[in-house]
């Protein structure tokens, strides 16, 4: 009878001798929190979606996307980027293009119709939503998701809130909003508007629970001096007008007075309706400018004036007297008593917004302080079954801000309306830079999207910044480091000097009975997603 079939490993190979014994560290696979992940306020799974957007499976990118936020084609228009101000690629050369990634997946998934369709079993609960604006409309969706009936009220017109009614046309063509709207609505969101809620405790009596979300409508006032003839009006107004059929008469010498995004946004809707001159008018220097560089900087591409270190003294027809300030040794801006006088056929005033907070009147155990709801870390007031998010508030007043709390709001809600608590999973320790082998990463400047020419950005209310198409969003996409992920590159596999490392279906294992804990793995892997531990006793 022939002899079993035996393979013998000669002295010289790495597996003829169990060299494990030897360690005092061993190598391990770790998935870190990518920063971007981690500055993302909607708190989308970022690395996970871009993973597999670079292997061209967008429609998986999308439901990845969307399993965190409705809005993946508001977003990539609307959202400042704290993730590309996170993200290590930076630090190599350029930021990862993450935005424009999501917006020609939102784009995309528009094109196409992709659907998102309710899984869960429905409860038999019903929730109130109160304003159909960022935060509102995601809590509803993921609401809906989890199973419950949401009634989404607004006091508007139209759906959107401050998306629509705060945000221009150029920046979000309102094709793109209504699509992504409707999606949501299209899940079996009751949505209602020009319905005003006025009787919180009313509500309570018809639903299990109630999600607060009004935005931040009403404009902050400042008392200037002004005489017969001064024009002078609100930058919320202004930018709510835009949605109605007639035009505001702003005259061809616009002044405003601010220095946040409303501001910015006041002031190119000016130069779209005609103003030759529109001149922002702010208290303090660039540096300490709440708007966003990229607002500045497309302001200042369209003509738009800024004067630093200034504050408006008083207004009369046809012109704006301006007081000059100086930095005190504090920082804070100083009066000098020197004046001067620009034209301005209107004032704009963008100082600020409030929420309405007068739907909270009778409403016992509900806490407002400086202008905003207190809530939990759970998004409850202190009233049972009544939750707050978005602009009422405390908390930075942006789109992905306010989705985000729409997310979380939703699923603290679920888990009450369970008779139970919600608890987010523990987040791994962050990926560094330092962490990474940016060696085995080629140079790749990031793609640039493409803008409207300059003669027609002041001429028309047409979108400003394009989108990415199928190629460079593959590049952009491809040019994520996947910090503190394994992306399967096989690099561990091949340095190897003991061949501990094998692969195992979509992963790779080690074998501790050959690996002697060199650490070669760690130091070649590019994404920085081995750390060497010490030996189990």
């Amino acid at each position: 009878m022939d002899k079993p079939f035996a393979i013998t490993l000669g002295p010289g190979s790495s597996l003829a001798n169990r060299t494990g014994a030897w360690r005092t560290e061993r190598p391990e696979y770790v998935h870190l929190t990518s920063p971007c992940d981690n500055a993302c306020p909607a708190g989308e799974h970022v690395r996970q979606w871009l993973y597999e957007a670079e292997e061209g499976r967008y429609e998986d990118a999308w439901r990845t996307l969307v399993a965190d936020n409705p809005f993946p084609a508001i977003m990539g228009r609307v959202c400042y980027r704290p993730c590309e101000t996170a993200c290590n690629r930076g630090t190599l050369d350029e930021s990862v293009g993450i935005n424009a990634v999501e917006r020609f997946l939102g784009d995309e998934a528009i094109r196409r119709g992709w659907t998102v369709t309710v899984r869960a079993p429905r409860s038999g609960k019903r929730v109130l939503v109160v304003g159909a604006g960022p935060s509102g409309l995601s809590a509803a969706y993921h609401l809906t998701l989890l199973g419950h009936d949401v009634t989404v009220r607004d006091a508007g017109a139209a759906p959107g809130g401050m998306m629509r009614y705060g945000i221009p046309a150029y920046r979000l063509p309102r094709d793109v909003l209504d699509a992504e709207i409707a999606r949501v609505v299209d899940l079996g969101v009751t949505l209602e508007v020009s319905t005003p809620v006025t009787d919180v405790p009313g509500a309570l009596r018809e639903f299990d629970a109630v999600f607060l979300a009004v935005g931040a409508h009403i404009a902050k006032r400042v008392e200037i001096p002004a005489g017969d003839g001064a024009r002078i009006l609100d930058a919320a107004t202004l930018l709510r007008s835009m949605a109605g059929e007639e035009r505001p008469a702003l005259g061809r010498r616009v002044a405003v007075y601010g220095g946040g995004n409303t501001a910015m946004d006041a002031a190119r809707t000016a130069r779209r309706l005609g103003a030759t001159d529109a001149i922002v008018v702010y208290r303090r220097t660039r540096d300490r400018m709440p708007a966003h560089d990229v607002e500045v900087e497309e302001a200042l591409e369209e003509g738009v004036t800024m004067r630093w270190l200034s504050t408006v003294h008083h207004v009369e027809a046809g012109r704006v007297t301006i007081e000059k300030m100086c930095l005190g040794d504090d920082g804070k801006p100083q009066p000098t008593g020197e004046f001067e006088e620009l034209g301005a056929d209107s004032l704009v005033l963008a100082i600020g917004q409030n929420a309405d907070l007068a739907l909270l009147s009778g409403v016992p155990g509900v806490e407002v302080a400086d202008g905003v709801m207190r809530v939990g870390t759970d998004f409850m007031t202190g009233h049972p079954g009544v939750f707050a998010g978005g602009d009422m508030v405390p908390a930075d007043r942006t789109v992905t801000v306010a989705v985000g709390h729409g997310k979380k709001a939703a699923r603290h809600i679920d888990a009450w309306l369970c008779g139970s608590s919600h608890e987010e999973p523990p987040v791994a320790p962050l990926a560094t830079y330092e962490g990474l082998n940016t060696w085995y990463y080629a140079d790749a400047p990031a793609s640039v999207r493409p803008t409207l020419e300059s003669a027609r950005r002041t001429t028309t209310f047409d979108e400003v910044v394009g989108g990415l198409d199928a190629s460079t969003a593959l590049f952009e996409a491809r040019r994520c480091l996947s910090c503190g992920n394994c992306f399967d590159c096989d690099n561990c596999y091949g340095v190897c000097p003991d061949n501990a490392i094998r692969k195992v279906g979509d992963h790779y294992e080690i074998d501790y009975d050959y690996c002697k804990g060199c650490g070669l793995c760690v130091s070649e892997c590019p994404a920085g997603a081995i750390t060497m531990r010490p030996e189990r006793t």
